[in-house]
């Protein structure tokens, strides 16, 4: 990461992470297609009210495993070999605790949460039978995501890939046997889910406990160490407020679709999946973007570090142009994969229409806070994302949405709070970035 041309090994390292990406958002898209096809759009519309839900349990700590991912990076390149050690079993523990915790508070507190957000009467049942189920699997999702994290800050996204395809069609089968065969609805597809993820999450472990790397695993020396803690929370905590805080002004926008009823629930649900394709795509050069600049700051070289971006940038708009101009010429066909319900489609066209085409922006706007995370700084820019995204949503929703009640209007809110944060963040790297000069000429370790 630290040598050589950089596009090319930005691809090579972002191909496998977007892949492995794509191939862990299948988990819930087979999920839906499933119960859409063989339950129903009540069934399809349950799973999919669950989304934004789960995303604000669990965004939190999958946020800190990105400062366990910053200061893996930095050591490796550094040759810190101790310190890489006691990072990487300070955080798979982390991860299991966390894990844990999530696993007893999700499974207690899901039908309370749906019911905040005014989740219809005949979804309810189902939404909270899905969400408990999966919420049993958090143990599981965590170790798979932390130790994938460590994979990657040592340049390997190519076996969390191998790991996700065998998880992957395990979750195929079982969805299937479990909707077909034997017909458990929601239940079945959440078993599927939470069952593909313990093979995932045994494959990484096992990965890791078998390298004869500085990054090796092993159980006997799993402990949380203070001093490794706060060093990933300085990044990762930032980090995971802003997820969680972004994906509760998506909770807010899931209650407003809410207020359709169930057929708009469930075109939100379809054309909501083909969007995290979008996104999935680019945050995976947003990663690339915090690991390439996380080691180039550990051996002082600013000049790389303002090429990564860059090169980041043209790689990050270049497949959210490509991707998002193929969902939208091709919306129709590809809700129908969802459902055969010609009015859930219709909702769905409506929202892709308006959100499909610009998510270049969304890719954009994500590199700076990836950028300045790799460089240590993650307070700022989250500040920064939670005012321009989710107070632009907030006003949106409650200010202008009211008045002109469409799915096409609620969903201008996307783009619209895209372009505000990236000119703030934008702002934010200029300063942070001469700081960071100035720190690295501090510290004797500058290179151009």
């Amino acid at each position: 990461m630290c040598n050589g041309t950089i596009m090319d090994k930005l691809i090579s390292f972002s191909l496998p992470l977007m892949l492995t990406s794509i191939l862990q958002l299948m988990f819930n898209a087979v999920d839906i297609i499933v119960v859409g096809r063989f339950s129903g759009s009540d069934a399809l519309a349950a799973v999919g009210s669950t989304t934004a839900l789960i995303n604000i349990f669990t965004n939190l700590f999958i946020g800190i495993s990105l400062g366990a991912n910053v200061l893996a990076a930095r050591y490796y390149a550094a040759g810190r070999d101790k310190e890489m050690s006691e990072s990487v079993h300070t955080a798979i523990a982390l991860a299991l605790v966390s894990g844990i915790i999530m696993a007893f508070v999700g499974f207690a507190m899901s039908r309370f949460a749906l019911s905040l957000m005014d989740t219809p009467g005949n979804v309810i049942g189902q939404s909270t039978t899905y969400m408990r189920i999966y919420f049993l699997g958090m143990p599981f999702f965590m170790l798979y995501n932390y130790g994938a994290a460590i994979l990657r800050a040592v340049g390997d996204t190519k076996r969390p890939l191998m790991f996700l395809c065998v998880a992957g069609l395990a979750n195929v089968v079982l969805d299937l046997l479990l909707v077909i065969v034997i017909p458990l609805d929601v239940a079945g597809v959440a078993i599927g889910t939470v069952a593909s993820q313990m093979v995932s999450s045994i494959l990484v472990l096992r990965c890791l406990h078998r390298t004869e790397g500085s990054y090796q695993l092993r159980f006997s020396k799993l402990r949380i160490r203070a001093v490794y803690l706060k060093r990933i929370f300085q990044v990762g905590i930032p980090a995971g407020i802003q997820s969680t805080v972004i994906n509760f002004s998506n909770a807010m926008l899931q209650s407003s679709v809410n207020s359709f009823g169930s057929i708009a629930m469930a075109g939100y649900t379809a054309a909501n999946n083909i969007l995290g394709f979008l996104y999935v795509s680019v945050n995976a050069v947003t990663q690339a973007c915090m690991s390439f600049t996380s080691q180039n700051y550990s051996v002082g070289k600013q000049k790389r570090m303002d090429r990564v971006l860059a090169d980041c940038m043209i790689l990050s708009a270049g497949a959210a142009l490509v991707l998002g101009v193929g969902a939208y010429v091709f919306g129709s066909r590809l809700l129908g994969i969802y459902t055969s319900d010609p009015e859930v489609i219709q909702c769905g066209l409506e929202i892709l229409s308006i959100t499909t085409v610009p998510y270049f922006l969304c890719g954009i706007m994500d590199l700076f806070p990836g950028a300045l995370r790799g460089m240590g700084r993650s307070a700022v820019p989250m500040i920064l994302s939670v005012i321009g995204t989710v107070g632009t949503r907030i006003v949106w929703i409650y200010g202008f949405f009211p008045h002109h009640r469409s799915l096409h209007f609620l969903f201008i809110s996307y783009p619209g709070s895209w372009i505000f944060t990236i000119a703030m963040q934008a702002v934010c790297f200029w300063f942070v970035r001469k700081q960071c000069i100035r720190q690295l000429k501090r510290e004797g370790i500058y290179s151009v």
